[in-house]
Formats: C-alpha cells, sequence, structure tokens
C-alpha cells in the first residue's frame, strides 16, 4: 500500500485495526508520535459511545486514537448520536488540563474526522476495576475531590470573570448529550422505559416499590431541574470510577497516601457548564455502589473503607474550594457569606445527584460491573441496600449514616 503524504491526509469514516497504520501515516502530528511503520493497532475501547485504538510502533512508543461514531455504540447505528461530542472533548480537556494535572492529556485533534490522539495510559488500571479486585485506594478519594475543585472553580464565574464566563458557557453547549444524561439518569430510571432492565428479576419488587414513592420521584425531577438551568463551571459531565484511571506509584507494602498515586481522568465528552455538585454526586454515587459490593461479598472493612471514600472526596473538595476562593479578586462584591451559600447547594446537589446515579446505574441503561458482576443473591442484597440509600438521599435530601445502613 502506497504511504499516504503529508498532503494526502487519509479521510476515514470509521477507523479500523485495518486502516489506522495508513491513517497515521498520512498526518505528521501523529507520525511524530508514533512511527507508522510497522504499527501494531489492538481494539481497546469498551465504553458505550466511541470506538478506541491502542497504538504501539515498532521502537516502542504507543499513541490511543478515539473515534467518535455517528450513533450510540452500545446500541449501533439505530440509536444516532453527533459526532460533534468529540469537539466538546477536546475542549474541555484543553480546559480542565490547564487547571488539574489529574487529566489524560490531547496530543492531536482532527476535526475532520472526529478523532482525539490521548497519551497512552495502558499502564493504569481504571478505577472501577482496581476496586472489583479489591485493591487499596488510600488516598485517592482526595485526589478526586480536590481535581473537581480545581476544575470547577477555575472554570467559574469568580475564576474567569462574570463576562467571559458567560461566552464560555454560550460556547460549550452539549445539548445532545445532556438530553441523554436528562433520559437515561433523571427520567427513565423513575418514570420508566423500555430501556430500563435488571440482571435478576427478582430485584423488581425493589424497583416497583420506588417507583411509586412520590418523595423518591420528585427529589430525582428536582435534580433534573438543577440539572438542565444551572450553570457553575465546565464539569466532566460522566465523572465516575469508569472514567478514571490510577496507578499506584509508592512502594511495595508502605500505606498509600495521597502523593503515592498518578490519577488521570478521562471520556469528558459529557462536559457542560452546568452543578458543580453533578461531578461530585456521580462520583460519591459510584463508591457508594463498590461498597455495596464489598458487603454482598461479606468484606465488611473494605466496606467500611469504601463508605469513607464519600465523606474524602467532600472534605478534599471544600478544603481546596475554600483555598481556591481565599483567592478571589473581588473579595468586595463575594464576601465569605456567599461561599457559605454556594457550598451548601453544591453539597445538596451532590446529595440528589448521587441518588440519581445510585438509580440510573441498577434501573437504567449502562450499568456497572460492581453489582452485575456478582452472584445472584449478593447482587440483590447489593442492589436493595444501594435503592435504599437512592431513596433516602432523593426522599429526604439527607446523607444517611452509610455504616449503619449496611449493618442494620
Amino acid at each position: 500500500m502506497k504511504t499516504p503524504t503529508p498532503t494526502e491526509a487519509l479521510s476515514v469514516s470509521t477507523l479500523t485495526v485495518a486502516n489506522v497504520p495508513e491513517y497515521v501515516a498520512s498526518r505528521p502530528e501523529l507520525a511524530r508520535q508514533v512511527a507508522p511503520d510497522g504499527l501494531a493497532v489492538t481494539e481497546v475501547g469498551d465504553g458505550n459511545l466511541n470506538q478506541v485504538f491502542l497504538c504501539r510502533g515498532g521502537d516502542g512508543r504507543t499513541l490511543v486514537l478515539k473515534q467518535a461514531l455517528p450513533y450510540v455504540r452500545l446500541v449501533g447505528p439505530s440509536w444516532p448520536m453527533t459526532e460533534e461530542r468529540a469537539a466538546r472533548e477536546a475542549h474541555a480537556i484543553g480546559t480542565h488540563a490547564a487547571l488539574s494535572d489529574r487529566v489524560c492529556a490531547l496530543t492531536y485533534y482532527d476535526e475532520d474526522n472526529h478523532v482525539l490522539a490521548l497519551e497512552d495510559l495502558t499502564d493504569h488500571v481504571v478505577l472501577r476495576s482496581h476496586l472489583n479486585q479489591g485493591r487499596d485506594i488510600t488516598g485517592v478519594p482526595e485526589i478526586l475531590g480536590r481535581h473537581v475543585a480545581d476544575i470547577s472553580y477555575g472554570t467559574s464565574f469568580l475564576a474567569v470573570g462574570e463576562e467571559v464566563f458567560r461566552l464560555a458557557a454560550a460556547d460549550a453547549v452539549n445539548s445532545e448529550l445532556c438530553a441523554l444524561t436528562e433520559d437515561v439518569i433523571f427520567t427513565e430510571p423513575f418514570l420508566g422505559s423500555e430501556r430500563n432492565s435488571l440482571q435478576y428479576p427478582e430485584a423488581e419488587r425493589f424497583v416497583t416499590d420506588l417507583q411509586q414513592d412520590r418523595g423518591w420521584i420528585a427529589g430525582a425531577m428536582r435534580c433534573k431541574r438543577r440539572f438542565v438551568t444551572v450553570a457553575e463551571a465546565l464539569v466532566h459531565g460522566d465523572l465516575h470510577t469508569g472514567s478514571v484511571f490510577v496507578r499506584f506509584d509508592g512502594p511495595a507494602g508502605a500505606a498509600a497516601g495521597t502523593g503515592d498515586w498518578s490519577v488521570k481522568t478521562f471520556d469528558p465528552e459529557f462536559s457542560y457548564y452546568g452543578p458543580i455538585g453533578f461531578d461530585l454526586g456521580l462520583l460519591c454515587a459510584n463508591f457508594v455502589m463498590a461498597a455495596a459490593r464489598a458487603d454482598a461479598l461479606g468484606e465488611g472493612d473494605r466496606r467500611d473503607a469504601l463508605i469513607d471514600a464519600v465523606p474524602q472526596v467532600w472534605a478534599a473538595f471544600e478544603a481546596r474550594f475554600r483555598e481556591l476562593y481565599a483567592g478571589r479578586a473581588r473579595p468586595d462584591k463575594y464576601p465569605d457569606e456567599f461561599l457559605v451559600g454556594w457550598l451548601a447547594d453544591i453539597a445538596s446537589d451532590t446529595r440528589g445527584f448521587a441518588g440519581c446515579e445510585i438509580a440510573r446505574r441498577i434501573i437504567g441503561l449502562a450499568k456497572v460491573s460492581d453489582l452485575e458482576s456478582l452472584d445472584r443473591a449478593g447482587y440483590l442484597r447489593a442492589t436493595e441496600r444501594s435503592l435504599e440509600i437512592s431513596r433516602a438521599l432523593l426522599a429526604t435530601g439527607e446523607l444517611p449514616d452509610l455504616r449503619e445502613h449496611f449493618t442494620h
């Protein structure tokens, strides 16, 4: 096959294992990062929307290519989806990476083919897999809490100014993916949908009972309103344990701390200007479900450690957010009392969004392996406990005593 010259850049509708080498060779920006000759390509994507390829050159250098398809990969061409989500992701990565070093780096963006070139993190493990393997995460919740504070405050109007903020928010509208979120997180699990499903039919009794609870539904509808109408920062939009890579760099056998981890967030294609508590809520909900898994497996100490991850995320977020707020440009316009009310709203949103995310991951589309990989008895126990927490978060607006909840 003739190798294209830089002026003959290959245009592709869909990347494949077969055509990726030619695609890389046709783009100097990529060929400088990984040797196209003898390029070994493996499809590694297991997400719901996109396809992902790991490219390894003969010289050992590597690169990851991610392409947005014109449909939802989980379902297929019957569910069309805008390819412009790749542009939103590229923008979010660039913006967030300027504020935090906990972001998977973007090295090239091909707007015409909706392809992102990303740093290779195959020496890391997806946090959800790390958790499912029963491994320690001491220090990781604090890292993630600080990261959310950095990107949230850094893209807020207090950091960039009100006018710049308004223009940035208008330029980052992500309406199609926001509509998907509104359906699968805030509507379908609560009001019913043919896309809903359960791993085991015996869990239906939990869901039927919940869907008759008007307080639970009202709480979810409040969260939907907040998601649609509140613009506080450029949020990741899909921040959960499946969108975080981790690698432990500390000495073997030593007690872990925040300095012992490489932690990188990825896949911010759902990013938009929304409520800060959305990222925090999704993250905390996934730690709750990881705790439910440990509980179902009879791992009480591990369950308690994962329960502790929830306040650890919040405490690290709040401390860092307060630190950043102290450096605001106009304390005369935004006194300390402003922060008091803002943090209260973020905390309330965090609880509500966590309740919605738990319900979605059990009832709605896109499950979590934490629960789905359990046996029947374990799944039913973990599902019942998790949905009870969802009910408490949404119907009361308060965070229940999670330790007592799991052991009563």
